[in-house]
């Protein structure tokens, strides 16, 4: 009922050895998702059984809040929890979802040779510092349990760590085989330490949960080189990853009118057009994005994963599967691991 590889220890290159990640590592490491995604602490596996057994949700105020039982002490988990504990500086009042439109723009932006309409985008159609961002997020903060290589467009949310633990609550006793999936170790051990530090720990009581490092970086590279080639300039880094001081623009576009870099708003209006009919993109915005809501909800809460286009590149088919199995492809780059990795 756990992996080793969910929400692993991201290595930052801390040294700056690797020049093709420079700008990316250290976007992270200044990020308010830095200490989520880096700090490492022992997870006792007995305890953190303990918690998911015992876990359910209630209401208090009128607000959602999970709560669980280790040595008889109450682990409450809840967004004013989350929040403080890792660090993650979220503004209450502030929205917890991306527009659609807006991550469509901004995966062309990124250059992605994939289908930017799939409910998940696969790593491979991406160029690498933003594979690498994505292979951060999935493996360190998502709710994945296999596939890795697959991102779903809800990681545009951070809260959404919060949505995945109560998801699993509620699964099916038929969709887990009457268990929860040990989710979060790292994340629900730093609560139980700041709730209650005084719980037993025993060294032969320890959880294995994987570190990513040097290595494992310039392996990552390797696997790019073979399924993504990269547009011509680079693509770099832009808006906020670019100048931490980026005001985005409003109305939840991706580029601000008076930019001069790029415009991709064309290309996305004539590839929507392409795939849903121009009777479609005369319709509300309002209706598409809310169908499209569905779509991205679905993407982070199950273990299915949306195909790539069968016009996109080769390399975008890399770890598909069939909706609803954890089976993981052997051309996936994530489960072809060098020897040491």
């Amino acid at each position: 009922m756990s992996e080793p590889r969910q929400n692993m220890v991201a290595f930052l290159d801390p040294d700056r050895k690797l020049e093709d990640y420079k700008e990316i590592t250290q976007w992270l490491q200044e990020s308010r998702i830095n200490k989520a995604i880096t700090f490492s602490t022992p997870v006792y596996k007995s305890l953190f059984k303990e918690f998911w057994n015992s876990t359910h949700i209630i209401k208090v105020d009128g607000k959602e809040l999970i709560l669980g039982q280790v040595n008889k002490f109450n682990v409450d988990v809840s967004p004013k929890i989350l929040n403080p504990v890792l660090e993650l500086q979220d503004d209450a009042s502030a929205p917890d979802t991306i527009r659609i439109m807006c991550t469509r723009g901004c995966l062309l932006r990124m250059k992605c040779t994939g289908d930017i309409f799939a409910s998940q985008i696969n790593k491979a159609c991406i160029p690498l510092r933003y594979k690498f961002l994505f292979h951060v997020l999935v493996q360190c903060i998502s709710n994945s349990r296999a596939r890795y290589d697959m991102a779903g467009n809800d990681l545009a949310g951070l809260m959404f760590i919060y949505a995945n633990m109560k998801e699993n609550l509620r699964r099916t006793r038929s969709q887990t085989s009457g268990n929860k999936f040990w989710m979060y170790p790292r994340f629900m051990q730093l609560i139980m330490n700041v709730q209650h530090p005084g719980l037993p720990k025993a060294d032969n009581d320890i959880l294995k949960i994987d570190a990513m490092f040097e290595q494992s970086l310039r392996i990552f590279k390797g696997f790019v080189a073979k399924g993504y080639t990269e547009s011509d300039p680079s693509r770099k880094m832009f808006g906020a990853l670019k100048n931490t001081q980026y005001v985005p623009p409003t109305n939840d576009k991706w580029r601000p009118d008076d930019s001069q870099s790029d415009d991709e708003e064309p290309k996305l209006k004539k590839m929507m057009e392409d795939k849903f009919g121009r009777k479609n993109l005369d319709s509300s915005e309002s209706e598409r994005d809310s169908e499209d809501g569905d779509d991205r909800g679905n993407a982070g809460a199950t273990a299915a994963s949306a195909p790539c286009d069968t016009g996109a590149s080769t390399s975008c088919t890399a770890g598909t599967s069939s909706a609803g199995g954890d089976a993981e492809d052997t051309k996936s780059d994530d489960n072809q691991p060098e020897p040491g990795y």
